[in-house]
């Protein structure tokens, strides 16, 4: 008897999904687990594998194709098993695929708007329109360069035959342009094309797209002036969480500035014995500002918290959420137990997720779950930031850059360096006072930095 492949919800969060590669082609034979696609959840890419064996007798919804969770996308059965009612009315009438706009579907097909499902829920979003795989770098932000002031960039033709890296952003433009990724060069890791080396490439002179026009099919972009890129898992995501957060959750600020020169010489220390002992590994102020910062949480239990609507959850365990620029958005990795970790643990987990959620690799336990946030954009020379919870937590630190200048010090002027801190708090479990005494917690921690291990 033959089994549906169905779209499964690979994440919590998952509403929807786009099949980015299909592993098994019609006709292969597969076993049960085996991978039969790679499917684009709102958060990572990940396997879709085979819930029994068989041969693999149709693909319903083809490559790029974006469909809800339970949508029908392919079978499994016997060769040469009717496989007609399995198939009849599913499939490519429901998915927003990728080519040019189908006819509207019958009143029986169509779709229901998904509701509200805590933690990351998907907002349906237009058709997407590229195949997509992991991603290889990120981009500053998650921001991207538009291409009308991009210099044009030399190409060279790729391989006959050979398999084409490319980013899913990448992929996605290349579609929306009419350009070809094998005459592109890609200056990404192993030669990975990514957006920056579609900047300033013509569309290919192939004819217009499917629809003909302005009414029908896409502009080229060296003559519309701009691209439509349609929305990611991710993207979709994050748009629906920024919603669902500063809109309804009464947010307040607390800023403080910290004296970091004591953090700047235990780090120079650290690193200098790792080197000496033959290590390459080395602790970032992040990391320090990490582990800083769960340990004021045990000593503030109230911020360790979510906000349940009927009910405050605070949290006896502390996981704390990074923030990860990728390159088509933001993912939050969760160090867990942050507390209990020493700073090279947490170097080294933070360093290991940080690649993999650029990669797209990341587990779904990996980034859910968190009891509070930080995000560091001091990297990027920012001195000082709010930014957005992200709920159910009930609070997130912004980590401006450290900055050398002068303050008084025992009624002299002197040259210290300085880091400002800004908590963003969830008004309704976290008050002023509750949010200022952790504040001055983390700030003592960080100007006594041997306190962290008292």
């Amino acid at each position: 008897m033959a089994t549906k492949i169905l779209m499964e919800a690979l994440s919590p969060t998952m509403e929807e999904g786009r099949l980015v590669e299909w592993k098994k082609q019609e006709g292969d034979t597969v076993a049960a687990g085996d991978v039969l696609a790679e499917v684009e959840t709102d958060k990572a890419v990940m396997d879709l594998v085979a819930r029994a064996a068989g041969t693999l007798l149709k693909q319903v919804i083809p490559a790029g194709t974006t469909v809800p969770v339970t949508q029908l996308v392919g079978v499994i059965g016997k060769p040469g098993e009717d496989i007609a009612a399995i198939i009849g009315g599913n499939g490519q009438a429901r998915a927003s695929a990728p080519a040019a706009p189908a006819a509207p579907a019958a009143p029986a097909a169509k779709r229901v708007e998904p509701k509200l499902a805590g933690d990351a829920d998907v907002v349906p979003a237009p058709p997407a329109s590229a195949v997509t795989e992991s991603s290889s770098k990120s981009i500053p932000g998650g921001l991207t360069k538009g291409p009308e002031t991009a210099a044009p960039l030399a190409t060279t033709a790729a391989e006959p035959g050979a398999r084409i890296k490319a980013s899913p952003l990448a992929r996605r433009i290349a579609s929306e342009r009419g350009l070809d990724l094998g005459s592109i060069h890609g200056s990404g890791p192993e030669g990975r094309i990514i957006i920056r080396d579609l900047e300033g490439v013509a569309a290919q002179a192939s004819g217009p797209a499917s629809g003909g026009g302005p009414a029908g099919g896409q502009v080229p972009a060296a003559l519309s002036g701009f691209t439509d890129v349609p929305l990611t898992q991710i993207r979709k995501t994050i748009a629906k969480r920024l919603a669902a957060s500063i809109g309804p959750i009464p947010t307040f600020y607390l800023t403080t500035e910290v004296d970091m020169e004591r953090v700047w010489e235990a780090r120079s220390a650290l690193n200098e014995a790792s080197a000496a002992g033959g290590s390459k590994a080395k602790v970032s102020f992040n990391d320090i500002v990490i582990k800083a910062t769960a340990t004021a949480l045990r000593q503030h239990p109230a911020c360790n918290a979510w906000w349940q609507d009927d009910r405050i959850r605070y949290w006896n365990e502390i996981h704390v959420s990074m923030a990860v620029a990728v390159e088509d958005g933001l993912i939050t990795p969760v160090i867990r137990n942050t507390d209990r970790k020493t700073l090279r643990q947490i170097s080294a987990e933070s360093q290991d997720m940080a690649a993999r959620a650029r990669e797209r690799r990341l587990r779904p336990e990996e980034y859910t779950g968190g009891t509070f946030s930080v995000s560091n954009l001091g990297m990027f020379d920012i001195d000082q930031f709010t930014a957005v919870i992200n709920p159910p937590e009930a609070g997130i630190l912004a980590v401006g850059s450290i900055v050398e200048k002068p303050v008084i010090v025992n009624g002299a002027v002197v040259s210290r360096r300085r880091m400002r801190l800004t908590m963003s708090c969830d008004h309704r479990v976290i008050d002023g006072a509750t949010g200022a005494a952790f504040l001055r917690t983390l700030k003592m921690l960080l100007e006594n930095p041997l306190a962290m291990v008292w």
